[in-house]
């Protein structure tokens, strides 16, 4: 691993990355935006074990450029060795290669980097701020949390996206994606104060545009006293 990948594949290989190939097994479009694909793991699972939000280095090729891409594993499932992906498609090499893949097609995969740590104390409330581009994440984060009630922010266009909300326990809050994603930012300056106010153990988990994340994550940390091992903000695309 790392030859033909240029300094990323490099760098990856000196941190004992694991490489698999993956193959496509069913396609198909859940909305005309957003498409998922369910492929065999290669040994993927069986080799690394499973955990919530667990997340993967795809390899795409740019006009003859190595390009990896991460995405969250969509029910992964160990003993029949198979996961899903889930792609919000917009302009680039891995919404164009999501697009064309068909059962048979493969995939290079590298595992490296991936981790999740169960807050502790548990939450005594979730508050979750993500976008179709970490809907994968936030579906697996709303099941590894159990009981546990929730808000979720969800920004952009929702409508046909499998968002595991369940009714009884989590509120989802849609605000639509304006100005950059300075309307999420505002909607959430605007709600999560009494939100926090009204729990003792939250956990705020951010995942939208760099920008974005990184905007609430301050505010959440600096503004509203948030302990940091009670945030995690991780920044999923950039906007051009």
């Amino acid at each position: 691993m790392g030859q033909g990948r240029g300094w990323e594949g490099a760098v990856l290989r000196l941190m004992s990355a694991k490489d698999f190939t993956c193959t496509v097994t069913h396609a198909e479009d859940v909305t005309a935006h957003y498409r998922r694909l369910r492929l065999t793991d290669g040994g993927l699972l069986a080799a690394t074990g499973v955990h919530p939000t667990m997340w993967v280095r795809l390899w795409f090729d740019d006009a003859g450029r190595p390009h990896q891409r991460a995405y969250t594993l969509v029910d992964p499932d160990p003993a029949a060795g198979t996961f899903g992906l889930e792609f919000a498609l917009h302009q680039g090499c891995a919404s164009d290669w999501a697009r064309a893949a068909k059962p048979g097609d493969t995939v290079a995969v590298t595992v490296q980097g991936t981790g999740f740590r169960q807050p502790d104390p548990a939450p005594s409330h979730l508050v979750a701020i993500g976008d179709p581009a970490s809907l994968p994440a936030v579906n697996s984060l709303l099941g590894a949390l159990g009981t546990a009630p929730a808000t979720v922010f969800f920004e952009g266009t929702a409508d046909g996206l499998p968002l595991r909300a369940d009714p009884a326990r989590h509120e989802v809050r849609r605000v639509p994606r304006q100005d950059s994603g300075a309307r999420l930012v505002e909607r959430v300056k605007a709600d999560l104060p009494e939100l926090l106010a009204a729990t003792t153990d939250p956990y705020v988990w951010i995942a939208c545009d760099t920008v974005t994340t990184r905007a609430l994550s301050s505010y959440v940390r600096k503004d509203l006293g948030v302990a940091r091992h009670r945030v995690h903000a991780l920044g999923y695309w950039r906007a051009t």
